[in-house]
């Protein structure tokens, strides 16, 4: 540029730049996304006003601890779909929000106690091949299966608990006792015909008759009253060889820990046991055998 001295005019021109309208910048942006966060954080707020104050404890105690530790909680339907098991503490029932497979961890691990106190007692190590611990999808399942003559623990025809029955049922339930986990107590034939001539017992009864016989033991031996949810008789409906109802297998009594994130079944809609899905089976030690059930 000329400087003054050479004799020219300095001329210093001045250009007014013209703003683009607020829309043409990224302003609103900002706005907006200010707008879009206020709104979500609106309706999370009134998602969490219009939950059940069971639901609102159990997300609390899940962000707590998600690691599912123990976390006090009052019931009802975990919206997180993880079970819940319940303990004794301090003569008063805790519940613990745990996950499925922790609690079928759990229950194969008592499981495994119970065959081994079975294995280890005077007077059942020689029946401990018929008293059977599996899990199957609606929890841990013990069952006292009949061979040979069929009358390890029944009379044929009778609901009268024998003694070996008394032990095996004693030493399950000092297990069941030490919780509040839920019991359900299952009674099967074979499809034997029978009559005692008063007005027409049948395996009906007979099968009701020696569940509510082996309630009565558990409850006996410690297991409170108010862990049994329910007694079923299912007669020969529900055989576990089904290609020979008159098979002695068949007659068995089944005590049933159902998972507790799901209310046991309605009678009858498990199904036939070989019907099932098959779950793992508690381990064994070498040389023992038995049947597998579901």
């Amino acid at each position: 540029m000329a400087s003054a001295k050479d004799g020219r005019k300095l001329v210093i021109r001045r250009v007014k730049k013209v703003q683009g309208g607020g829309h043409h910048g990224g302003s609103w942006k900002v706005a907006y996304a200010d707008f879009v966060t206020a709104m979500m954080a609106f309706f999370m707020v009134m998602w969490i006003l219009g939950m059940s104050a069971q639901a609102r404890s159990s997300i609390e105690s899940y962000f707590s601890n998600p690691a599912g530790l123990k976390q006090g909680y009052s019931g009802g339907n975990n919206p997180l779909g993880a079970g819940f098991s319940a303990t004794k503490g301090g003569g008063v029932g805790k519940l613990r929000l745990i996950s499925r497979a922790q609690e079928r961890r759990e229950m194969m691990q008592m499981g495994e106690r119970i065959r081994a106190r079975i294995r280890s007692s005077d007077g059942l190590r020689e029946i401990a091949a018929q008293v059977e611990v599996t899990m199957s999808e609606q929890g841990l399942r013990i069952e006292l299966v009949e061979t040979g003559k069929g009358e390890t623990f029944f009379a044929f025809g009778d609901a009268t608990v024998k003694p070996a029955t008394r032990r095996a049922l004693e030493v399950i339930a000092s297990e069941l006792k030490t919780g509040d986990e839920p019991v359900v107590i299952e009674g099967h034939t074979d499809s034997a015909p029978f009559s005692r001539g008063h007005g027409g017992y049948t395996n009906w009864e007979l099968s009701a008759d020696r569940a509510n016989a082996a309630r009565r033991a558990l409850e006996s031996a410690g297991v409170a009253p108010e862990q049994v949810r329910e007694v079923r008789g299912y007669a020969d409906r529900h055989p576990r060889v089904a290609g020979n109802l008159l098979d002695p297998t068949n007659r068995r009594i089944s005590i049933l820990l159902p998972f507790s994130s799901a209310a046991p079944s309605a009678p009858g809609a498990e199904g036939a046991p070989e019907a099932q899905p098959k779950a793992p089976e508690i381990p064994k030690t070498a040389g023992e055998s038995s049947v597998t059930t579901t």
